[in-house]
């Protein structure tokens, strides 16, 4: 951090009227300029010339005559000219030196010194000069906040306080009014305040905001005694009876932006300036070490103790880093902006010099250094401000003590301000166990880790040596952490952050803040891999039991539960290679396991779950399930009633921790059927999904579910279907369409727009006479009205009708509301009646937006006759975007493929979309020229749809 000058060695020149300039250059020569800085990311003199400025600036003044509007186009114009050739040196040094954050927010602070000071000395001697000036007619400028503090982002707001001695006169009114024209004209943001000294002391006392601005106050130009009297005035009758007052606000400050920014330091998104972890967090330290101390630096709270030499460093590297995000970020902006969308982060890590590496690109790798950067900082606050608290604020009253029942730690710990440290350092690091040790204990009494006691544990990390590694008494330890206390995310979240995990796992240290660019994933792998053993630990406590019945019940029944916690643990760590990850985890996780004394048995049922944890959710949420053979498939997958039951809870936590609202209702009936129809087939073999089986209860359903028909009518609908439909529709949707279908005239379209609260989504039934490309219309008509289509079964019935179901969700990924079901209605009619033509439609519509552009997700595209018994199984997966499925849709329509069903797995910008199909002649697919002919088509329109959405 650069220190605030002191009042009267400001790096601001003396500004002289007219007449003074041209009494000075007739007698004594030129005016002696201060001394230029040599700390700035290029020579000051090459941002701008001070002196060479205030000849041009006064020069064109007196150019313009006595007008006083012309006089400041004028002004306005030399100054304008001025800050823009000094951010483009500024912008211009700092692309060529990325990381060079310090000398460039110093360079921006100093050039936006010379134009405001410049501003400020032409209006108060120029354009209103004070001839007889009063005592009251004294004026001072100070720069406030982080401007204040000498540092600037490319588009900073320039916030200034003027000091007047007593309430403001005319005069001082006037300068202060055409100063601030100057520097709107100039296009600066610039917050403003006019006070006295008594003003600033009185509001600062009640505003917190105020009062820190006033923290990081620093001298400009004008009456300098008045900027001591403030500094004087602040420190004795406010910041020095007000310590515990100002860290207790701070804090409730921090937690609050915290709050509004999610609560998560791996947010995928983060602001650089307000987030966890960011800019804001270490502006803090620097407030109230400052405020305490009376710091002009970061790195005199050294001297104060409060950092170590080494934690400073880690500051200063944390600092440099983080402004130099934010700075980029404003450059490629054109704008003051500090949230990494997906789109800039792709452009700050080009702008930073980042590359591609083998397995992940240049953004991927940018990301993780900024989301340790970000760790890093969290440690620093937590340090810092436990020792203020400890220092300042007051103790809980005796009667709350007493009152609380707390565990007493064992030695060698104690507990110090509520937290876990330790006692005894030497009898701690005498056995190098207690680095593990001290996390059960924290656990056990209930505790949070100490500063003293994290920044112990971090100075010797390396004691954790491979003889630790290879201790049982070392993995015993480990798995306890997990299996004993109930709440193990704490554990693993503070080792993870201390590097205790990654040192003890060193397998786990590369996906430690690794980030997955794409906007499926909320969290980095670490944090997802801790959220996902968070939600196990949630299940066991039986928090989730009306949510996920069958976890539960699973949990209850018994399980193996360090193999599962275990297969948690290293279920991702496979990630950021060039390699299948659910392979390379699979290697891993076969050499991790034995050393985490795992017996042979559960290491080989550990590397299963590694290899296949993606199994499950695949088959759920991209293959239909109503199908026999998927059922069948993935029970000669799974083989044995306790891999169904390991697999089916990893698969669910797994998809819990990706983040909020990516579990819901149609995932879990999905995965519930799933599981129970393949259980069935594991108890009572195969020939329990037996199709025709199925389809005689589907249809005894339906008859009793048909109240008031008459038999003809009921034996006529019963007899209207072919097989695949009674096994892939459940008996609600059978009455819908026993309903739509009675007495339906050829020329009749009927929908029925039915709510499917149990899975989330809306589900839309047509009945409609068949004709060739009936599927596309509706696909091309659910599309239009912005639904997201999850799933889809379409049938012929015997007599010439289609019959197709659809479950929607709307932008949100929620059912539709029941008073927005008309209104859908009435623009599906339309559409299928022809009055709207999808394709022409869609054209203005299919757009990606612009945070969205940076995400690759290559096209695969593959066939699959195996998968099903009389379908072939064409699965496309690739960059999802509106009306995707209608083209996908058309192209096959247009090929005369017939589509029974379709399901829909959307990933973030993902999608995956796979289509059960038959030849025009009702046979798979097996010529491999038809497979490539059909394959090359659905490219095309992949690639042309793409285009379009990008333009």
């Amino acid at each position: 951090m650069t220190a605030p000058l002191p009042w009267r060695e400001s790096r601001i020149t003396r500004w002289w009227s007219l007449t003074q300039l041209q009494e000075v250059s007739a007698s004594a020569g030129p005016e002696p300029t201060a001394a230029l800085p040599d700390d700035l990311i290029r020579p000051a003199a090459e941002i701008v010339d001070p002196a060479a400025l205030r000849t041009r600036l006064l020069a064109a003044v007196e150019e313009a005559g006595s007008d006083q509007m012309e006089r400041r186009k004028a002004a306005v114009a030399v100054l304008r000219s001025a800050q823009s050739e000094g951010r483009a040196a500024i912008a211009e040094a700092f692309r060529a030196s990325p990381f060079s954050a310090s000398p460039t927010t110093r360079a921006y602070a100093w050039l936006t010194d010379q134009l405001v000071a410049a501003t400020f000395e032409l209006s108060r001697s120029v354009f209103h000069p004070a001839h007889t000036p009063t005592e009251q007619e004294r004026l001072c400028l100070i720069a406030v906040g982080g401007y204040g503090r000498g540092e600037m982002a490319p588009q900073s707001d320039v916030d200034l306080l003027f000091l007047a001695p007593y309430k403001l006169t005319p005069w001082a009114e006037n300068v202060i009014e055409s100063m601030l024209y100057i520097l709107w004209d100039l296009k600066m943001k610039v917050g403003h305040a006019s006070r006295t000294v008594k003003d600033c002391i009185r509001l600062a006392r009640d505003d917190f905001t105020i009062r820190t601005s006033l923290v990081e106050r620093r001298y400009l130009a004008g009456d300098a005694n008045l900027a001591d009297t403030l500094s004087d005035k602040l420190q004795s009758d406010l910041f020095a009876d007000t310590v515990a007052e100002f860290i207790e606000a701070k804090l409730e400050e921090r937690d609050e932006r915290h709050r509004k920014q999610g609560g998560q330091r791996y947010m995928v998104e983060p602001n650089v300036k307000e987030g966890k972890g960011g800019l804001r967090d270490l502006q803090s330290l620097y407030w109230i070490g400052k405020y305490i101390h009376g710091v002009h630096d970061a790195s005199d709270l050294v001297r104060h103790k409060v950092f170590t030499q080494e934690e400073y460093d880690s500051f200063r590297t944390a600092h440099e880093f983080l402004w130099a995000v934010r700075c980029h970020l404003h450059l490629i902006a054109g704008r003051a902006t500090d949230q990494l969308t997906f789109d800039m982060q792709v452009e700050v890590a080009a702008a930073m010099g980042y590359e591609d590496r083998k397995g992940r690109r240049a953004v991927e790798v940018f990301m993780q250094d900024y989301f340790r950067q970000a760790t890093e900082v969290g440690e620093l606050t937590r340090i810092f401000l436990t020792a203020q608290e400890a220092a300042h604020l007051k103790t809980e009253p005796m009667l709350q003590r007493l009152l609380k029942r707390r565990r007493r730690a064992k030695p060698p710990y104690a507990i110090k301000q509520n937290r876990l440290t330790v006692a005894d350092p030497d009898a701690f690091l005498g056995d190098k166990l207690n680095l593990l040790r001290i996390f059960e204990e924290a656990l056990r009494t209930g505790t949070l880790l100490h500063p003293d006691a994290m920044r112990l544990i971090k100075s010797n990390i390396e004691l954790i040596d491979d003889e630790m590694r290879a201790d049982p008494e070392a993995a015993r330890l480990f798995l306890d952490l997990m299996l004993k206390h109930g709440n193990p995310e704490r554990a693993l979240r503070r080792m993870n952050e201390l590097q205790v995990l990654s040192a003890f796992i060193p397998e786990f240290e590369p996906i430690v803040a690794m980030m997955q660019f794409n906007m499926y994933h909320h969290y980095t792998v670490d944090e997802h891999t801790i959220q996902c053993i968070s939600h196990l630990a949630r299940i066991e406590r039986e928090e989730l039991d009306e949510e996920l019945p069958v976890s539960t019940d699973i949990i209850r029944g018994g399980i193996n539960r360090k193999v599962l916690y275990v297969a948690l643990l290293l279920h991702d760590i496979g990630k950021g290679r060039d390699e299948d990850h659910s392979v390379l985890g699979a290697q891993i996780a076969r050499k991790v396991a034995p050393r985490l004394g795992l017996t042979k048995k559960e290491c080989a049922t550990v590397e299963w779950l590694v290899r296949y944890h993606l199994l499950m959710s695949d088959m759920a949420q991209k293959r239909d399930i109503a199908d026999p053979r998927t059922v069948r498939d993935f029970a000669k997958a799974v083989k044995t009633q306790d891999r169904l039951d390991l697999l089916c809870v990893l698969t669910v936590c797994d998809i819990r921790g990706v983040g909020p609202g990516t579990w819901n209702n149609w995932k879990a009936a999905l995965l519930r059927a799933l599981y129970r129809q393949t259980r069935t087939a594991l108890e009572e073999g195969m020939e329990a999904l037996n199709r025709e089986e199925r389809g005689s209860e589907a249809r005894k359903n339906l008859r009793a579910a048909l109240e008031g028909w008459s038999e003809k009518a009921i034996r006529r609908e019963l007899g209207r279907h072919y097989p695949p439909y009674w096994q892939g529709l459940h008996v609600t949707a059978h009455v819908d369409f026993a309903e739509l279908l009675r007495d339906i005239d050829t020329d009749e379209i009927r929908i029925r727009l039915t709510p499917d609260e149990d899975r989330d989504a809306t589900r839309a039934c047509f009945a409609m006479a068949d004709h060739p490309g009936i599927f596309s219309r509706m696909c091309g008509a659910l599309s239009l009205v912005g639904a997201n289509v999850v799933d889809a079964r379409t049938f012929t019935t015997k007599d010439g009708f289609a019959t197709a179901a659809f479950w929607i969700q709307d932008a949100e990924g929620h059912p539709y509301d029941e008073d927005r079901l008309p209104r859908l209605r009435k623009m599906i009619e339309r559409t299928l009646q022809g009055e709207v033509v999808p394709s022409e439609a869609l054209a203005n519509r299919d757009k990606m937006k612009k945070r969205e552009k940076a995400f690759r997700v290559p096209t695969s595209i593959t066939f699959d006759n195996e998968g099903s018994e009389i379908y072939t199984i064409i699965e496309v997966d690739t960059r999802d975007r509106p009306g995707l499925l209608y083209d996908l849709t058309r192209t096959l329509a247009t090929q005369n493929v017939y589509i029974s069903s379709a399901v829909i797995a959307t990933y973030g910008e993902q999608v995956v979309d796979t289509f059960y199909v038959k030849d025009m002649f009702g046979l798979k697919f097996h010529a491999e020229s038809k497979r490539k002919a059909l394959e090359k088509k659905l490219r095309e329109a992949i690639a042309e749809g793409s285009e379009r959405a990008r333009s």
